[in-house]
């Protein structure tokens, strides 16, 4: 077994107040933090599509100041950040460089990583095998034709066989592989594998937001909980990785939730909110407080979370005040030169 170092996150750290207090409030209060070097893995879920503020690091990977790995950053007053997070990203491109839409590549994230690491967050699999993009993608356009079936589960089932969820099969082998190399490359560190909040609501329908078939909604929901149950069950094989749930917590924050109480996007991109079917800034801020709770060994239910968002305002977190960041209108030109919309 790897040396996890739980006794980073104690439960007088990780709970003192919002995840937005200020770098050093911990040691002007007295309380003792081990010195944390944080890396962040991950896809889109991590990285924060069209969340302001967009970083140059490059532009393509469409990742946020505001994201998850920022505000949990911020709260445990780390060492040095490292986010490598970048849209589109699959477990494949842990090892291999990912092509961007322009402007090169990004290298393998796990050129990140070394023996000196304290802490990896990964958040990644929906990308793999196409199961993110082709649910997004061809569903809600077969719901045209049948709105309250569900043509697209029956477009996926052949023999009786669900053949997106027999594509997670694999994603959970991937993942599996990619704990280890973690571990491999940073076997101190403690390795916490995120999960992706809810996107559809438990009950209802919102087709203006979530334009899929009736019955296609309740499918979509199943097979985001099947996905979350192969990252918990490769968390489990890998015996050393922490898995946080953040499906559960997020109930009442789907993309059909009203009053502000959304963590998800719907379906139109909003260029200066996130992307279409990604996490908005307050889903981030819930995440990431989440993650704090699951690692202090407190509950991981939504109430810390929207305390953390109310805290956070509109400020942006301290761990990226220095990073350079792109303009609204340079992230519209950029758009501009992509083919298709901002997808994984």
């Amino acid at each position: 077994m790897h040396r996890t170092r739980f006794a980073l996150f104690t439960a007088a750290t990780l709970t003192t107040a919002a995840l937005t207090a200020a770098a050093g409030q911990a040691s002007a209060s007295g309380t003792h933090q081990e010195a944390i070097d944080y890396v962040a893995l991950g896809d889109s879920y991590t990285a924060g599509p069209l969340i302001p503020f967009q970083r140059l690091d490059p532009l393509g990977c469409f990742r946020s100041t505001s994201n998850y790995p920022a505000w949990l950053a911020d709260h445990l007053d780390v060492r040095s950040y490292t986010d490598v997070s970048c849209s589109s990203a699959d477990t494949t491109d842990m090892t291999g460089s990912q092509p961007l839409p322009v402007f090169g590549a990004q290298p393998p994230q796990f050129s990140a990583l070394d023996s000196g690491t304290d802490l990896v967050t990964i958040g990644i699999g929906g990308n793999d095998f196409g199961v993110f993009g082709e649910l997004i993608s061809v569903c809600p356009e077969l719901a045209e034709s049948d709105p309250t079936g569900s043509p697209c589960q029956d477009t996926y089932t052949v023999d009786g066989i669900d053949t997106m969820k027999q594509r997670i099969e694999g994603t959970q082998d991937r993942v599996v592989e990619v704990l280890r190399g973690v571990h491999e490359r940073s076997p101190q560190a403690t390795v916490v594998l995120v999960g992706y909040p809810r996107i559809a609501p438990e009950t209802g329908y919102c087709p203006d937001i979530l334009p899929f078939a009736d019955g296609d909604l309740r499918w979509l929901d199943s097979v985001e909980q099947t996905l979350n149950t192969a990252l918990d069950t490769a968390a489990n094989i890998d015996g050393d990785t922490v898995f946080v749930d953040t499906y559960t917590p997020s109930a009442g924050h789907d993309a059909c939730a009203t009053g502000g109480a959304a963590w998800i996007q719907g379906k139109d991109t909003d260029l200066f909110r996130a992307a279409s079917y990604h996490p908005l800034r307050s889903g981030m801020v819930g995440v990431a407080s989440i993650i704090a709770n699951t690692l202090a060994g407190q509950s991981a239910d939504a109430a810390p979370a929207e305390r953390a968002l109310r805290t956070a305002d509109s400020r942006r977190p301290h761990s990226t005040m220095g990073e350079p960041v792109a303009t609204p209108g340079l992230t519209r030109e950029y758009l501009g030169k992509v083919p298709g919309t901002v997808a994984g």
